[in-house]
């Protein structure tokens, strides 16, 4: 362990002088002779000096201090808390606030309250082949359109006879019967089907079933629905050829056996075939 040593304070002149005064007051009285007072004179210490000076610097160092640190304090202190107009009723307490600090609220829902349902967006991707589809679809469906218009202007201008409403106003058959219905259909098997037709020049199906029921001076609409909603619905057992066959979208001539006199669809012509579905019902017009 190393061995501590107390430092000797540094030798001072004045220090010195104080020294050799008391050791001159401890030694033994002698004789006082000219020589010993003027060796006492030149061993007399001077006075020290005062330390009062000393003493009212630390005192002023420590108010400066003080100041200081209050002028730091108040710098430090943040902007809002000095902001003016602080105080006013803009910077009031909310209600919305005071709400939050108040304690369990209740809430009344009366009884016509109607919750409203939360739905969620969906979304689907589409592949690039589904789009391709869709898009022929389309150049499918608009070549459709330009080649019925295109029939229906030849079909316009092939056609001098008689229309419905020549045989409305003069039907060539003023009482009619199932029978004489169905004979006088069966006369334009083989015509095309023409989207709109109502003429032997072609013939959609319901134009096909107004254009004979016309010749009996009986008026129907061109459609399908409109034609079925004017008779009565009896059972197929009852049927007879010259009833309706009713269908979602299509109908035509019952024909006997399960049968359908009609005009099928684009690039086909009037025919008699099997009834292919079970979906239909069977209408009489004149009861």
């Amino acid at each position: 362990m190393a061995r501590l040593s107390r430092r000797r304070p540094p030798r001072t002149r004045a220090r010195g002088a104080a020294t050799k005064a008391i050791i001159a007051s401890k030694a033994p009285s002698s004789p006082t002779t000219p020589q010993t007072q003027d060796l006492a004179k030149a061993v007399a210490a001077p006075a020290l000096p005062s330390t009062r000076r000393l003493r009212r610097g630390g005192l002023a160092n420590i108010l400066v201090m003080t100041a200081a640190a209050g002028i730091v304090g108040t710098l430090a202190i943040p902007a809002y808390a000095i902001a003016p107009g602080s105080v006013g009723p803009q910077f009031g307490e909310t209600d919305a606030t005071r709400l939050s600090k108040a304690q369990a609220q209740t809430v009344e829902v009366t009884d016509d309250v109607i919750a409203a349902p939360v739905t969620a967006d969906g979304y689907a991707t589409v592949s690039g082949e589904e789009i391709r589809a869709a898009a022929e679809a389309a150049e499918a469906a608009e070549a459709a359109r330009i080649a019925a218009e295109n029939a229906m202007t030849s079909y316009a201008a092939s056609y001098d006879g008689p229309s419905v409403g020549d045989f409305l106003a003069n039907p060539p058959y003023p009482s009619f019967d199932l029978a004489s219905v169905y004979d006088v259909a069966t006369q334009y098997i083989g015509t095309p089907y023409v989207y709109g037709g109502a003429t032997p020049a072609g013939f959609d199906c319901s134009g096909f079933i107004m254009y004979v029921y016309a010749q009996f001076g009986v008026s129907m609409p061109h459609s399908s629905a409109g034609q079925g909603a004017m008779g009565t619905v009896i059972s197929e057992a009852d049927a007879q050829p010259g009833d309706l066959v009713i269908m979602d979208g299509h109908d035509g001539f019952y024909a006997g056996d399960g049968m359908i006199l009609h005009a099928p669809y684009e690039g086909a012509s009037v025919r008699v075939q099997p009834i292919w579905t079970s979906d239909y019902s069977i209408v009489r017009i004149g009861i």
